[in-house]
């Protein structure tokens, strides 16, 4: 009797786990998406600190990206199971803010006068306590990013699970949080030292053919490291806005009677462009606006 109990328990455990590796599968699959954003957008958060301080950093806001899931994961599952009808709303919210971080950046290249100067793109670093300064600066603003970018990738895996077992649904999303996080920051670590790795092989030594092109790469390397940080800027910039544009686009239900039209009969990539140009013009849209109402709130009740 003991023993077909225990026979029973391990099948149990075992289909479990099987349902588990395969939500978890489909989650990952979806979620891909907003971890290519979450990359382009955090490899960016080291420029202008130095060398010996880019793997802090980036482990400073690994850490805080942590936090942003331990907090978000028991949140999501207490909406839902509570007030399902807010998690969109909350979204959106999420979303204008990523537009207007992005839609500021614009203006600090575009807009002269004193909201250019309030923000500069490239502070000043006259001492060690402006630099550590910057580093908290830069550490808070990676941590607020990442928070709404976490939030789309546990309610993209909490849709996927919703019908699950509550102890699957626990599961799954704990599974993606800490795969989401480990994968993004492994890689912006990665890419932050790029240069340092390419400097290491052009200084290698040897006087074969071999290791020559070895330290030729390695120079090329060091060469295309800050093309590669300037581009990931560029391409950060951007994702703020497709991510931010697509969340409010999924919130508003006459969007899709909009969009729906423009895609209909076209082939999957041309459907991918007309819904990438739609979510990033509905982005610039809002960015500039909710900067337009920072901005006028700022002169109406002042700076603070």
């Amino acid at each position: 009797m003991a023993g077909g109990s225990l026979l029973a328990l391990i099948d149990d455990i075992a289909s479990i786990l099987d349902d588990v590796a395969a939500m978890s599968k489909v989650a990952a699959k979806k979620t891909a998406s907003v971890l290519g954003d979450d990359l382009a957008l955090n490899a960016q958060q080291v420029s202008g600190v130095k060398a010996d301080r880019e793997l802090p950093i980036v482990w400073a806001v690994a850490k805080g990206s942590m936090i942003n899931k331990a907090i978000l994961v028991p949140l999501a599952l207490l909406i839902s199971a509570f007030i399902p009808w807010a998690i969109t709303p909350l979204l959106m919210i999420g979303g204008a803010y990523l537009c207007y971080e992005g839609f500021e950046k614009v203006a600090h290249k575009l807009m002269p006068g004193d909201h250019h100067e309030e923000k500069p793109d490239a502070p000043q670093v006259k001492d060690e306590a402006d630099a550590k300064k910057l580093e908290k600066e830069k550490v808070k603003g990676a941590v607020r990013t990442d928070f709404i970018l976490s939030a789309e990738i546990i309610v993209i895996s909490l849709g996927i699970v919703s019908s699950a077992p509550f102890l699957n649904q626990v599961t799954v999303m704990v599974l993606i949080a800490v795969a989401m996080t480990v994968g993004v920051y492994g890689l912006v670590g990665a890419i932050v030292k790029i240069d340092d790795a390419g400097l290491y092989l052009s200084k290698l030594s040897g006087e074969s053919g071999v290791m020559n092109a070895v330290r030729a790469f390695g120079r090329g390397i060091v060469n295309a490291a800050p093309l590669l940080m300037k581009t990931l800027s560029v391409v950060g910039t951007i994702a703020m806005f497709l991510v931010g544009g697509s969340i409010i686009s999924h919130g508003l239900p006459f969007m899709h009677s909009l969009i729906e039209p423009l895609t209909h009969g076209h082939e999957s990539w041309v459907n991918t462009l007309i819904t990438g140009a739609t979510d990033l013009a509905v982005g610039l849209i809002v960015g500039a606006a909710v900067l337009a109402l920072v901005m006028l709130g700022k002169k109406v009740f002042g700076k603070k």
